[in-house]
Parts: C-alpha cells; structure tokens; sequence
C-alpha cells in the first residue's frame, strides 16, 4: 500500500504544491497528488499547475486572506524555479 508520503515522492512536486492543486480542484490530497503527477508529465502540465496557483493566490487576495496569498506566492516560485517548463506557453489543441 502507499502512503501518502509515497504520492508525494512520485509526483514530482511538494506538498505545498499538492495543497495549492487541491485548493483549486476540490479535491482530496492523494487524489490532488495523482492528478499533479499527471500533469508535471504532460507536455502542457506545468502551465496548467503554475495557472492553478495563480488563480489559489487570486482568490485568496479576493478574500482578503493576504497570508495565504503570500504562502502561495512561495509556492508558485519554487514550483516555477524546479519546473521551468511551467513558464512556457500552454500549447493549442
């Protein structure tokens, strides 16, 4: 059985980065870390994932919670500085 630690690992991102994804689909951690772990692999994945955080930073500035905003702010550098390929332009399909 895997833990939630071995989701983790075999994503390829943070927890943080799993909770960010999480807060913006609705979803479970595990089921958030599934979804990350296809996404980090998919040509258009890490646009999609660095948009996800933009728009957690976005409603969180909305709501006036301005810690979290910034909490995700430190996300979203540290996913951009590890997946450099988020910053490319999504592909059209």
């Amino acid at each position: 059985m895997l833990t939630f630690e071995d989701c983790i690992a075999l994503s390829e991102l943070t927890e943080a980065e799993i909770a960010a994804i999480a807060e913006h689909e609705h979803l479970t951690s595990v089921v958030a870390a599934e979804l990350g772990n296809y996404l980090v692999h998919d040509a258009d994945g890490c646009p999609a994932i660095r948009r996800m955080i933009l728009d957690d930073i976005e409603a969180a500035r909305s709501r006036g919670d301005t810690t979290h905003a910034v909490a995700l702010k430190l996300v979203l550098r540290r996913f951009v500085e590890t997946h450099p390929e988020a910053s490319a332009p999504r592909r059209g399909r």
